[in-house]
Formats: structure tokens, sequence, C-alpha cells
């Protein structure tokens, strides 16, 4: 039977009625006015690909804008390919061909290609733009410093013993087939002592099974190294090679550390510690009294309009007043000059950094906290101080919504440099969203 004219689809996208509908049409129109942000994605994509082999796959302008959907909806790769079957609105925004959806695995090979360096590239182009279009002027800045964590579980020492002898076991068993190798599995014995521990009262009580838990740890260290030189005399660049070396290596620090903190009583300083053997790059992060974090902090700068102008990842749990120099004059190099006014949070204070801020051409400079300044010194008059201290406060909110919308609370992607493109993803999804609404 044939259709009816007024069921054929409209050759442009006709966007819903609807909130959402209206962000996805603003968002479209700024990607559209800006094709200089796709120049670093195109260049990440050909990188790895041969463009004269394989089928056509996606195009940059398509990962960019599946990867904005992603962390905007917060959606898995698997769910990202079931909207963009299922919505016309998702299909649209995304420029996809009729007849034809990305699978999961072609979205996550794309995506992932995409470098931290190039997404902190599109967000400085998205910036520039805002200021072209008079929607962030840059003369008013806030900056304070927050926390992510990392897709670990709470770091216990007996958890992280647990998962070292898995780990090297279950790679002991991808070697048995390529060469002989003896080697006993431990792991049952390992999780009884770790719900051992667990339910022991008293140190006294759970130093009796560490004790059989590092006794397991060596012994499956010992199989792991006499593997691993095996391995080295027949292939030296065997992929399964490096892998065992390296999470023997990290073995190595746990049992190590378990021996001091357990058995000899010392303290570890936090960055010789091992929080987790899959996410080693995680640190421990302890803001005063609130609860310790396994992550990385960052530092955030925004603007005026709530766009965040700069994202820097830093590892370690540095001093923010060491930090103060460096967050301006990244402000500068990518907004062309120093803010008239700048807002930080207290533990930015310093004299020293007043007066280098000063120096700059920075007219006021506004702590949370005084930390014996005299608001004469940092700003022109009481009334100016706290006006910028109420601008401050705002960044809290940019804070809570780049973490609970767009996941920049815990990040789950997995290694350090996934876990700064996770983080870079997140601020270009969010500035997008408040180009658009800006707009609107």
């Amino acid at each position: 039977m044939r259709r009816n004219r007024e069921n054929q689809l409209p050759l442009t996208p006709l966007w819903p009625d609807h909130q959402l509908g209206e962000e996805l049409r603003m968002i479209s129109r700024i990607l559209d006015e800006n094709p200089q942000v796709l120049d670093p994605i195109v260049q990440d994509l050909s990188d790895s690909v041969d463009a004269a082999k394989g089928s056509p796959g996606l195009s940059a302008e398509q990962v960019l804008r599946c990867a904005v959907l992603k962390q905007w909806h917060q959606l898995s790769y698997c769910k990202l390919a079931f909207h963009l079957a299922d919505s016309m609105s998702f299909r649209a925004f995304c420029r996809l061909p009729l007849a034809w959806t990305p699978s999961k695995s072609c979205l996550q090979e794309n995506v992932s290609r995409i470098g931290a360096d190039s997404w902190d590239q599109v967000n400085a182009a998205l910036v520039g733009w805002a200021r072209e279009q008079g929607l962030e002027k840059v003369e008013k800045v806030r900056i304070d410093s927050t926390t992510v964590q990392s897709e670990i579980a709470n770091s216990t020492d007996s958890g992280l013993l647990y998962d070292s002898i898995r780990k090297v076991t279950s790679l002991l068993r991808k070697g048995a087939g390529r060469r002989k190798t003896a080697f006993s599995d431990h792991c049952r014995r390992a999780k009884r002592r770790v719900i051992n521990i667990r339910n022991s009262r008293g140190m006294k009580a759970k130093r009796k099974w560490y004790r059989d838990l590092l006794e397991a740890a060596r012994l499956t260290w010992g199989y792991g190294s006499a593997a691993a030189e095996r391995l080295r005399q027949d292939v030296p660049a065997d992929p399964l090679l490096l892998e065992l070396l390296h999470f023997l290596e990290l073995m190595g620090r746990v049992i190590e550390q378990t021996e001091r903190r357990v058995l000899k009583g010392e303290k570890v300083p936090a960055k010789e510690k091992v929080v987790s053997i899959f996410e080693e790059h995680s640190d421990i992060i302890e803001k005063g009294k609130r609860e310790t974090v396994f992550g990385h902090k960052i530092f955030l700068t925004c603007g005026k309009s709530s766009l965040i102008l700069d994202c820097l990842t830093v590892r370690g749990n540095p001093a923010d007043v060491s930090w103060t120099e460096t967050l301006l004059k990244r402000c500068s190099r990518r907004c062309g000059a120093y803010p008239r006014q700048a807002s930080l949070d207290g533990g930015f204070a310093s004299q020293d950094n007043l007066k280098w801020a000063k120096e700059q051409g920075v007219q006021d400079v506004a702590f949370a906290k005084k930390s014996g300044l005299k608001v004469a010194e940092m700003v022109r008059s009481s009334w100016v101080y706290k006006q910028l201290r109420r601008f401050r406060a705002g960044i809290e909110g940019c804070i809570s919504t780049l973490k609970r919308v767009f996941g920049a609370g815990r990040c789950s992607w997995k290694g350090w440099e996934h876990f700064q493109q996770y983080l870079q993803l997140s601020v270009v999804a969010y500035n997008l969203l408040v180009l658009a609404r800006l707009l609107l």
C-alpha cells in the first residue's frame, strides 16, 4: 500500500516542542557555528586509522555529537546505541544516516580515541566563541577546587592483597598454555582470609589472618616472577609479559605496605601508598574533616555566565595556595588578558598571591577567607568584597551541576589518560548546555 505524503519523514529535522528538543536544536546550532572544534577530533581519529581501509564508520562530527549526548545524559555505550536507534531527535542531532545505527563497540572505540588535550581545545574554542557573542566577557572570574573519585571500592590492605592474588593468578593461567608453568591457585584461601579479617575483632586477631594472607600473596608473587622470567626468554616484547610485570610490581608494593602498616605498625605516607591495583594512578585526597576521596583534585575557573573557562587536573593533594598564579596565568592565556576581578576560595589566600595578582592588573582580588589579609588590600571597598564573596559562592552550583548531571563526581573510565578525557568531556558537555540555555 502506498504511503500518504503526509506520513513521509521530513528532509530537515523537526525538533520536538519540548525543553530538551530546544536544547538539542541550540547545541546543534552552536556546533555548526564553530566548525573549528572538529580539527583536533579529526586529528585524533586519523592518527590510528588508515582512511583507505575499512568501512566509512563515524565522522568526526558524529563522534563529537555522540560523545556529548553520552556525557550529558550519563548513558552507557549500550544504552547510547539503543537511544540512537530509537530516538529520531537523537539521530537528527548526531546527523546519522537513515537505516544505520552505530554499535556500542563502534561508539566506544571512536569516543575513547579523543584525547584530553583535544577536548580542552574544543572547550577553548567554545569559550572564545562565547566571548565573541558577548555571552561571557571574562572580566570577573571565580576559582575553586574540588575532587573527582576514581572507580574503585574503599581501599583496604586485605582487599588489595586479594585483588593482587586474583589478577596475577589469572595472568598465570593465560601464560600456562604458552609455556608449562607450575603454580598453585591461592584465590580461595585468600578469599577466606579476607572474610576472617573482616569478621575479626581487634588488631591482634586480625594480624593472625593477615600473616596467612601475606604468605599466600608472597607465594603467588613468586610464581608470577618465575613465569615472567620464562616468558622473557621466549618473547621479550610479549604483551602478557608486560602486563604481568606491571601487576607484579604493584603486588610487591602492596605486600610491602601491608607488612609496614599491619605487622610493624608504621604509618605509610600517602604518596607511597597503593589504593588500587587497577586504578593505581588514584591519589588519596583529604580535605579537612570531610571523607577521604580516592581520585584526583581538580581546579575550576568559571566566568559570570557560569561557563567553565578552564579545568585543570593535578596529581597528589597539593595545597590550593600554591596554584593561584598558575590558574590566573592559564586564564590569561586562554582569554587574552587577566580578569578585572577575581574571587577565590579561602585556601588560595596569601599575601604573596595577592601582591602578584595586583601586579598583573587584577584590580579586585577577594578570598572567601581573609587569612590575615585586610579588605582594603584586596578590594576597593567592603561592599565590593561582599559582592565578590557572594559571586564566588555561585561556583558551588556549577560544581554540583557538573558532578550530578554530567557525571564528574565519579569517573567510570579506566586509567589516568582516560580519567582526564572523561573529565574534559564532561566540561565540554556542560559548557554546551550552558551556552544553549543562555541563547534560549
